[in-house]
């Protein structure tokens, strides 16, 4: 089954705008995007998927974690079947961001037995996220923390992406201490590892990575510890929003060494690449936009550039909508995603963020997500969306 454009549609609802006014929103044509990858692919794309909580748990969300394990699980075979990968127990997870290491080995175990059964792709986060930042003194415990970690990912048969620490920004004082960490910690991997640069745009305690606040420097020192360690690295995620150094740094790694594109503003281009090469995948937004990314992957594989384009291009003013700044609140725009589309009966979200995004900023995700011909049953989505908006006292 080929996307297809269904009938302009009559369903509207009142939505609220910035200036305080209220508008009659008329839903755009649909689109409809095949439920399972159609042909093979040229790109490895992974969604980093978010944890689906239990809004009926005796439990207090901003202290203590409740996750509905069946619904969790749930959407990655949904993903599974879409042709993508699973990144596991990232920070779309809200890994260190309400989700804590227990209950992220939890899912990770879970996980990884569930793409055994159907023989699908899985990577999960180890980091160092169980040390309290004021509780790590030197850089063996940082280094401690996380062999613990990967050993109890790999004793569950899970591969590594190997998250970045807050724990060595602090103590990190530049290359020598990074390449420490990093060339100690990667010997020591069963297989090789995606390695996860996060910009503090997406974690403030991650602001000076690799040692320095300069970016040109933290390249450097990123290239060579990664470079020095090829036979050990899969790949690499960068997420700093920034097109032009993900490019350059691709273009510098060992030829051995993927890059996977973490830009949720840029990834179109990315992905498409150019005469010196392209960027796979590892993205939040693929959360959100996983049938109209298999879809416009498959279009790229085919030969079809213009339609990846014509699909994966409207869904950008989403995905830079969803992690405007303060990018870290992204979490709740991708669960409201998943609320829309029926993949959980509820807005609830591990540690109480449903609440981290305003009321007009859910109000222009749903105008953008329509516009991009991503609510895959509309009417169910404007049933949702007239529920968030009552309990906000806007009634219809």
């Amino acid at each position: 089954m080929n996307k297809s454009v269904q009938p302009m549609s009559s369903l509207s609802l009142k939505l609220p705008k910035a200036d305080r006014s209220i508008e009659t929103y008329r839903l755009a044509a649909s689109r409809t995007f095949p439920a399972k990858l159609e042909g093979p692919l040229n790109r490895i794309a992974f969604s980093a998927v978010h944890t689906v909580a239990d809004p009926f748990a005796d439990n207090d969300p901003w202290l203590s974690v409740a996750v509905d394990w069946d619904k969790t699980i749930a959407f990655r075979e949904h993903v599974w079947d879409l042709g993508l990968g699973v990144a596991e127990a990232m920070d779309t997870a809200q890994r260190g961001m309400g989700l804590d290491w227990p209950t992220s080995l939890e899912l990770i175990t879970r996980s990884v037995a569930a793409a055994k059964r159907r023989n699908a792709l899985v990577f999960s986060g180890a980091g160092t996220d169980h040390l309290a930042v004021e509780d790590a003194r030197s850089l063996d415990d940082v280094i401690r923390a996380y062999e613990e970690q990967i050993s109890a990912v790999e004793k569950v048969g899970g591969r590594i992406i190997l998250m970045a620490s807050r724990a060595l920004a602090r103590l990190g004082r530049g290359a020598d201490d990074y390449a420490k960490v990093y060339n100690r910690v990667l010997s020591g991997v069963a297989q090789p590892v995606i390695i996860h640069w996060l910009g503090d745009m997406f974690d403030p305690a991650l602001a000076g990575y690799w040692g320095t606040s300069n970016l040109d420097r933290a390249m450097d020192i990123a290239v060579a510890i990664i470079n020095n360690n090829a036979a050990k690295v899969d790949g690499v995620k960068v997420s700093l929003l920034d097109q032009q150094r993900e490019i350059d740094m691709r273009r510098r790694l060992d030829k051995r060494i993927k890059m996977y594109t973490g830009d949720d503003f840029n990834y179109a281009e990315l992905i498409a690449g150019d005469e010196k090469g392209f960027s796979h995948a590892l993205l939040g937004i693929f959360d959100a936009i996983a049938p109209a990314a298999s879809y416009a992957l498959s279009r790229l594989a085919a030969g079809d550039e213009a339609g990846f384009h014509d699909v994966l291009g409207p869904t950008v003013p989403l995905s830079r909508h969803i992690f405007k700044a303060p990018t870290r609140f992204y979490k709740t725009g991708v669960v409201f995603m998943a609320y829309l589309n029926g993949h959980q009966d509820h807005f609830t979200m591990v540690g109480g963020q449903e609440s981290a995004r305003s009321m007009l900023h859910l109000a222009e995700l749903f105008r953008l997500a329509d516009q991009a011909g991503l609510l895959a049953d509309p009417e169910l989505a404007t049933r949702r969306m007239k529920t968030v908006l009552a309990s906000h006292g806007l009634e219809q």
